[in-house]
């Protein structure tokens, strides 16, 4: 199937998702479809990209994120990012009405965009969760929100680790049955390792002392909450959610 057709078929998965009358064992059916389809998205262009004649850059671009949260927020974003093949570099600036925050993604553009289209929604699932989730009253608000957030982070990383492993290993299996089906070249994961290290060097080019962060410490309890939030959340391109999705995020830096 030509991948870019592939999103349709994620719109479609998901509206069905919302008609009246499903069970939630239904719904549930088909969102887990449409987040095989999102994987199966990236492996299907990779592989066409790296067919073709001319060799695909690796991109980047620059995510602003705006506070309340603003360093859980990008905690999601990077949760997104690594398992879809993406790099985050995170940066603040100090300004006089305070700190600035922006993420620097990394990575070929077709994942570039999976991310941003999942952050889009996820983010949106997020805020909606928090809405709806009261902390305890003897509890910090703040503390709280920050490991609930953490534990939806946590959650769709792993969701998206599981279902990214899987279009991978199918991808490989069906060019094993079919080495004749029009693309040839070396094998699934050969490609995403070679991809992976475009983005490295590309990254590395960019910022070449790169420091690592100290681990976070969340005293709150919402992890759990949040956890589980993250394993209900919808993984295709997210409809299930209303509200308002914040305008095209990012600028190419």
């Amino acid at each position: 199937m030509n991948p870019d057709a592939l999103l349709g078929r994620v719109r479609k998965l998901l509206a069905m998702a919302e008609a009246e009358g499903l069970t939630e064992a239904a719904r549930e059916a088909y969102n887990i479809k449409a987040a095989e389809l999102i994987a199966q998205y990236g492996i299907d262009r990779a592989l066409i990209e790296e067919a073709a004649p001319s060799r695909v850059a690796a991109a980047d671009l620059v995510v602003a994120v705006d506070s309340p949260y603003a360093r859980d927020k990008i905690s999601l974003l990077a949760s997104i990012a690594a398992p879809l093949g993406c790099r985050l570099v995170h940066r603040t600036v100090r300004r006089d009405h305070g700190t600035e925050h922006a993420a620097h993604l990394f990575g070929m553009d077709t994942d570039i965009h999976r991310v941003q289209l999942l952050f889009t929604s996820l983010l949106v699932q997020q805020v909606h969760g928090l809405a709806v989730t009261r902390p305890p009253r003897h509890e910090d608000p703040r503390a709280f929100r920050r490991s609930w957030m953490a534990g939806f982070a946590l959650a769709v990383a792993q969701r998206l680790a599981r279902t990214e492993r899987t279009a991978r290993e199918r991808a490989q299996a069906q060019r094993r049955e079919d080495p004749d089906d029009g693309v040839g070249g070396p094998s699934v994961a050969v490609v995403l390792a070679d991809r992976s290290q475009r983005v490295d060097a590309h990254l590395a080019a960019v910022y070449p002392r790169l420091r690592t962060p100290r681990a976070r410490q969340l005293s709150g309890s919402g992890g759990r909450a949040g956890y589980l939030a993250g394993e209900r959340a919808d993984l295709g391109l997210g409809n299930r959610v209303s509200g308002r999705v914040s305008p095209a995020i990012g600028s190419r830096g």
